[in-house]
């Protein structure tokens, strides 16, 4: 018996061999691309461009060389433009400005002698006539100087404020080697305005001043003129006093103006009027007046000098 082949006849056939490896898909052929916008135009684009920005820079270029310049401001123009202002809005004098600055502080005073004294009405008309003068309201508390002869002698003082109000006044302290007194208004108006005062520092001969009070009884009363000159004597004919360093001036002043304010062109108060210089008998104005430089009259009212 014939045993079983453990092997087959058939002749045996070679492996086949490995497969290579399938090759990656070639890339994608790049697609052309298309021109874009300013490839696609050409030489005669261009040329129009740059004709329509010639054009534009020769237009922009005309326009400015044709522009009109701008008109020179000369000093006559400014000269005329002023001129025609003042024309039609005129400015107001600077002697009218000063007296607003000062006029709601100056006061009429009235001496009044003791009607038992010397009778009645007629009395108090004679002491009335004889000591009518006027103040300055330096402090707001109704605090006013005014010139000491003016209250010298009488057993009653009154005052009259700009606005109408009238008080009685006491005498509270004077200063006789400056002709000087300081009254306290026993009752006072509303939105009651003191005067700037300022020092001499700068005055000088030829500033210009205003003199402003109840000359005769006349009043407010203002006066324009000049310093015409500083540190002047001057004694009284009844007086006992030398009077010195006083501003000289020439705004009219007469009796009545005594105590009221000499007043520099800025609105300060310079001096007190307290005399003229008279050497007839009618006591009037005849050009030389004196005023008392207002740091005298602060020391007289316990005020630190300037």
């Amino acid at each position: 018996m014939k045993k079983a082949p453990l092997y087959s006849r058939t002749p045996r056939r070679e492996a086949a061999p490995p497969a290579a490896p399938a090759a990656a898909d070639p890339a994608p052929e790049p697609a052309a691309r298309s021109p874009g916008f300013l490839a696609r135009r050409g030489a005669p684009f261009w040329l129009a461009t740059g004709a329509m920005l010639a054009s534009l820079v020769l237009v922009l270029g005309l326009a400015l060389a044709l522009r009109p310049a701008p008109r020179v401001i000369t000093q006559h123009d400014i000269d005329l433009a002023v001129r025609q202002s003042l024309e039609t809005q005129p400015l107001p004098a600077a002697a009218a400005r000063a007296y607003a600055a000062v006029a709601p502080s100056v006061v009429r005073v009235i001496g009044l002698v003791d009607e038992h004294d010397h009778g009645h009405d007629r009395a108090d008309k004679r002491a009335l006539e004889r000591s009518l003068g006027t103040g300055i309201v330096i402090v707001e508390d109704g605090t006013i100087l005014t010139s000491l002869h003016v209250v010298a002698g009488a057993r009653k003082v009154r005052v009259t404020f700009a606005d109408g109000h009238e008080s009685a006044a006491r005498v509270v302290s004077t200063q006789p080697q400056n002709d000087l007194a300081v009254l306290k208004a026993l009752s006072l108006p509303d939105d009651l305005q003191p005067v700037t005062m300022r020092s001499l520092d700068g005055l000088k001969p030829g500033d210009e001043v205003i003199a402003i009070g109840h000359p005769f009884g006349i009043g407010p009363s203002v006066s324009a003129g000049i310093v015409s000159g500083l540190e002047r004597e001057f004694r009284a004919e009844h007086g006992n006093e030398t009077l010195e360093h006083l501003i000289q001036f020439d705004a009219a002043a007469n009796p009545g103006n005594s105590g009221g304010p000499l007043v520099t062109m800025d609105g300060s108060v310079v001096g007190v009027v307290t005399a003229i210089l008279n050497p007839g008998e009618e006591h009037t104005f005849i050009g030389i007046g004196f005023a008392v430089p207002i740091e005298n009259a602060a020391r007289a009212a316990g005020m630190p000098p300037f």
